[in-house]
Parts: C-alpha cells; structure tokens; sequence
C-alpha cells in the first residue's frame, strides 16, 4: 500500500482541518488505519485509529471529542478531521496502514506509512 497524507496547512487556535489520506496498490479495505503526529523536537505520538471496515475507532486522549477518523473504503481514502485546533496540535501528521484486524495505537505494528503533512495552529 502506497498512502499519501495531504490536507495540512496553517490555522487558527479553534480553527478545523480535514487531512486525507488516499492509497493505492494493496486493497485498502482490508487495512487498519491510523493518524500519528510528531511535533518538533518530541516523539512521534498516536492520535487515532480506525478499523479496515470503518465500524471501530479509537482515539489519543488529547485529541478525543475533537478530532475524528473515518474512511471511505469506495474511494481508498481515510481521513482525519480535527476541530477545536489548539496551538499543542501542531505537528507533521502521518498516515500509517497495516493489514490486521481490529484497532492498532502502536506505532511498530504499522506496515505503511504516508510522507507526512504539516498542521500548524497559531495562538
């Protein structure tokens, strides 16, 4: 699987973004999703997750209630819309698959990654 993030750019504190994440090669449906995203100088962290059927997600405690994750298998897209953006949000967001059931948080666990997107929210 082949996955291309794009959607990022500069926004307001309290302001919304959608980032996709479209893919090509395998078949997309049968791949667990998530977002992670990586801030200067930290780690990279887990934001959320989906299921190959779209029916499960799961999301970081930081981005709950204002961050959501769906996909449309039809199209091979996923995607991740963030509302309420906050200044701490800003970071290179990834897209990441693996084929495997349910909903994976763990980094290690993921087979393909997309190049990165930069989201930067501005107080």
């Amino acid at each position: 699987v082949q996955l291309q993030a794009s959607g990022g750019g500069l926004v307001q504190s309290g302001g919304s973004l959608r980032l996709s994440c479209a893919a090509s090669g395998r078949i997309f449906s049968n791949h667990v999703m998530g977002w992670f995203r990586q801030a200067p100088g930290k780690e990279r962290q887990f934001v959320a997750t989906i299921s190959a059927s779209g029916g499960a997600t799961y999301y970081a405690d930081s981005v709950e209630g204002r961050f959501t994750i769906s996909r449309d298998n039809a199209k091979n897209t996923g995607y991740l819309q963030m509302n309420s953006l906050l200044p701490e949000d800003t970071a290179v967001y990834y897209c990441a698959a693996a084929a495997k059931l349910g909903l994976v948080s763990a980094e290690n666990r993921y087979d393909y990654w997309g190049q990165g997107t930069l989201v930067t929210v501005s107080s």
